[in-house]
């Protein structure tokens, strides 16, 4: 009864005061528990401290042993003392208040293990059901035991807490009474509670049990949106609880309308699974969203939850290291670029690139020019490119002196390798070089690491050319040989210029700027793309400079990562490190302190963050949004992963689903699949969620909306923008929408007047935002402004989905302006959005 007896302590200050109210005396109470919980976290704070002091002692021993059990203690009590100084918002923020179990059985945790309540947990009588609260149960962002290990605050991952989530008037379980309580910092702001079993007489400690507020969910649907994504962790529902709680075994796929509430779902889902098994996912948790605007929008909800550090948030234009999104490509070039069919062209890029001169790449749209010289080497008064034709290399054992030398096509790549050995001239033509290369090409293995087998076949070709095999008859001799023959040809600096210039290391920025030659791009795409695509593609690489470097696209991204995996990395040698006094006392590779692993700097993290390649579990959200190339990308960074893939059909940006569905499967593999599908619009009041089923409806016919839970009794406005008057009439709504919500307001508009848009609300302050239309995917705003809703359909193919996503951001008011193109009636209302 340890829980139970808890609460009996917390409720010492009066509970019948009617001139305070219900509410007031239920708000001191909670305050109350609020205060012991902080009480006992100051005394945790104290216990770890403690350990550090402690632990700091130990080292001073000086043994091998005690400074490793120093550092491991000082790296646990630090993480602990870390998390317990943490300042939470709404530290604790919820309340269950249950019957006795069935079984009568309590966890670890001190809680009733039972779902159901027991037998004689409710008596008839001839005034109806009765029953007595039997347990309550704190639900908080971490765990709090008090000194006699029982719950102050349970953890929200727990199984004890899912009651709070899971139970529903339908199917209430043993929970009388949800509460969410509000707080800031260690003040108890207010709480509304649930009442779950309404037809029920209950009591608490002989009284009544009290109801406050109109609904929790309510309240919290009703607050104010700012510029960065709140938690859930007070409201989530049990169709979302069961997606956040499902085995995270294989693959977990989730649909859901707007405002259901998938990105939150995916940030909670990825929380829980550190706290039920954080030794397998502490090795990495990726969660990819669509924007850099999501990603700052939802990059707080972790950390707010307890969980920093273990998990990447990335947008997909940042997955490559080095490389980070800044521009966009036009719809047509997206398709293509974005398309399945581009694996072909990259794969002959990446060996064409091979043929390329050395040095700066030409303009886009030029060839080079048959006169100019390589950058690698002078060339001679003939134009052919020579390397040193002497070497210096001991004579062997005919008394010849190896030599090497080369000749190119002037600006291209060497034609003709020429070494001296033996006492004779050998050389490799233009032809031999060109089979010697297609034999390298034949197999599947980057185009990079190749470079060890061309340096053999090349070796390989000069020993038979030199008459040395048909001279050396005993094995043994032939191999000590041809042992010397490539240690003195491969060895001299000619022979390695001649390596380096014939099979240079190519990078994928080179090689995508290369693609930006269209003549070259069309000979790599041939049969693959048509001369339009490749005139859009090479044109849109014109921003590129010779070493790739310039704005990138979110699908050159995907382009690049395709490349590195094609091109590959040669091993580089190690650079030697120096020897740490303490590695040769305590034979252990790194010996660190708290304040080395948890420093805001983490270099050592961020380090490993860059090199890690393999997620543990991979979460995508908006996954309708990616493209094949894209789906590739993500692939290769979960290959032994468990997956969460969050997204909505309807709300699809890209073209070709079919195309981009069978991608998906390629990247989750064969992996079982486990389906949820989230129905209930939490976001959208239903006077707007029922105009955005009017673009639902054309964008796709027959897909259910998600149904909306609350009415504010506001319809959506219309207002006329037509004859150049967009840029006045977008800012006079936003004008008035800030003085009618106490949040946020997003000016939602076609791709191409992002900059127009951003130009219209100059001075109005922080709490306006201009964003193209794209760019909305996943945000949400107390109101919006959707100007031209034509000009959004009609931007890409998949136009009228887009449109869908922009009308469904608003909480509660919606604005629409109606341009020329909307061929808007009497009331601006735009062709698309009539009944």
């Amino acid at each position: 009864m340890a829980a139970q007896n808890a609460t009996h302590d917390d409720r010492t200050a009066p509970r019948g005061d009617r001139g305070d109210g219900v509410r007031d005396s239920e708000i001191r109470i909670e305050q109350a528990h609020l205060d012991r919980v902080y009480h006992r976290l100051a005394e945790k704070i104290h216990e770890a401290e403690f350990l550090m002091d402690d632990a700091a002692k130990r080292g001073q021993v000086g043994t091998p042993g005690a400074l490793a059990e120093r550092d491991a203690q000082v790296f646990r009590a630090g993480v602990h003392l870390n998390r317990l100084n943490s300042e939470f918002e709404d530290f604790l923020f919820g309340r269950i208040d249950l019957l006795p179990g069935k079984d009568g059985q309590r966890g670890p945790d001190g809680a009733y293990t039972s779902v159901e309540p027991a037998d004689d947990a409710i008596r008839s009588g001839p005034d109806g059901d009765r029953a007595e609260i039997a347990e309550t149960l704190h639900i908080g962002r971490i765990g709090v035991l008090d000194a006699d290990y029982a719950p102050l605050v349970i953890d929200w991952r727990a199984p004890a807490a899912a009651p709070f989530y899971r139970s529903t008037p339908v199917a209430p379980g043993r929970v009388v009474r949800r509460r969410v309580i509000r707080s800031k910092g260690r003040r108890v702001l207010g709480v509304e509670d649930d009442l779950l079993r309404p037809e029920l007489s209950a009591t608490l400690d002989g009284g009544a049990l009290p109801v406050v507020g109109d609904g929790a969910l309510m309240a919290a649907l009703g607050q104010a949106r700012g510029h960065t994504m709140r938690d859930i962790v007070a409201s989530i529902q049990a169709e979302q609880d069961q997606v956040i709680r499902a085995p995270a075994a294989s693959v977990t796929e989730v649909e859901g309308g707007p405002g259901t509430g998938k990105t939150a779902v995916a940030l909670h889902r990825a929380a829980y699974l550190l706290y039920q098994d954080r030794r397998r996912y502490a090795g990495g948790i990726l969660v990819v969203s669509p924007t850099p605007l999501l990603v700052a929008y939802t990059e707080g909800v972790l950390p707010s939850l307890g969980e920093e550090g273990q998990v990447a948030i990335r947008a997909v234009g940042s997955l490559v290291e080095g490389a980070e999104a800044t521009t966009y490509d036009t719809p047509a070039v997206a398709r293509v670029k974005g398309s399945s069919r581009m694996v072909k062209v990259l794969r002959k890029a990446a060996r064409g690139a091979l043929e390329l001169p050395r040095g700066a790449a030409p303009p886009a749209g030029t060839d080079p020019s048959p006169s100019s010289a390589s950058a690698s080497a002078p060339s001679s008064d003939n134009g052919q490119l020579t390397l040193d034709g002497a070497l210096d290399g001991a004579m062997d054992a005919h008394g010849g002196r190896p030599g090497a030398g080369s000749g190119s096509r002037p600006g291209g790549p060497p034609e003709r390798l020429r070494v001296v050995a033996f006492g004779a001239r050998i050389e490799l033509g233009a032809e031999e070089l060109r089979t010697i290369r297609q034999n390298v090409l034949s197999g599947t293995a980057p185009v990079n690491l190749l470079r060890p087998r061309a340096r053999r076949l090349l070796l390989d070709a000069l020993w038979t050319r030199s008459g040395a095999p048909r001279r050396y008859t005993d094995p043994e001799l032939a191999a000590e040989a041809r042992e010397g023959f490539d240690e003195d040809i491969s060895s001299e600096d000619s022979f390695q210029e001649f390596l380096d210039a014939w099979w240079p290391e190519l990078t994928p920025r080179s090689v995508l700027a290369a693609m930006a030659d269209e003549k070259r791009l069309n000979r790599w795409s041939r049969r693959v793309l048509n001369p339009r695509e490749v005139r859009q593609v090479a044109r849109s690489l014109a921003r590129l400079g010779p070493d790739g470097q310039g704005p990138l696209s979110v699908h050159d991204v995907a382009l690049l990562d395709e490349l590195t995996t094609l091109l590959g990395t040669p091993a580089r040698p190690a650079a030697p490190r120096e020897a740490d006094p303490l590695d040769l006392l305590t034979g252990l590779d790194e010996l660190t302190t708290y304040a080395d692993r948890a420093s805001p700097r983490r270099s050592r993290a961020e380090r490993a963050e860059r090199e890690r390649a393999d997620y543990a579990h991979v979460i995508v959200d908006e996954a309708q949004d990616l493209t094949p190339m894209q789906w590739r990308m993500i692939g290769r960074r979960g290959r032994h992963a468990t997956w969460t893939v969050v997204g909505d059909p309807a709300q699809s940006s890209w073209s070709d689903p079919d195309e981009a569905g069978r991608a998906r499967d390629e990247a989750l593999g064969s992996r079982p699949r486990r389906r949820f599908t989230l129905t209930v619009n939490y976001r959208n009041p239903a006077e707007i969620a029922e105009l955005a089923t009017k673009v639902l409806t054309l964008a796709m016919p027959g897909t259910p909306a998600p149904e909306a839970v609350r009415s504010t009794g506001v319809a959506p406005r219309f207002v006329p923008g037509a004859d150049g008057g967009l840029g006045a009439a977008a800012r006079r709504e936003a004008v008035r929408l800030l003085e009618e919500v106490d949040g946020t307001v997003g000016v939602v508009v076609a791709m191409n007047r992002r900059a127009q848009a951003r130009q219209w609300l100059t001075g109005l302050g922080d709490r306006v935002v201009a964003l193209g239309s794209l760019e909305a995917k996943g945000l949400e705003y107390d109101a919006t402004v959707v100007v031209s809703p034509a000009e959004i359909a009609d931007e890409s193919p998949a136009g009228l989905r887009v449109l869908y996503v922009a009308l469904t951001r608003a909480t509660q008011r919606l604005t629409v302006v109606s341009g020329d193109r909307d061929e808007p009636d009497g009331n601006a209302v735009p062709d698309l959005l009539r009944d």
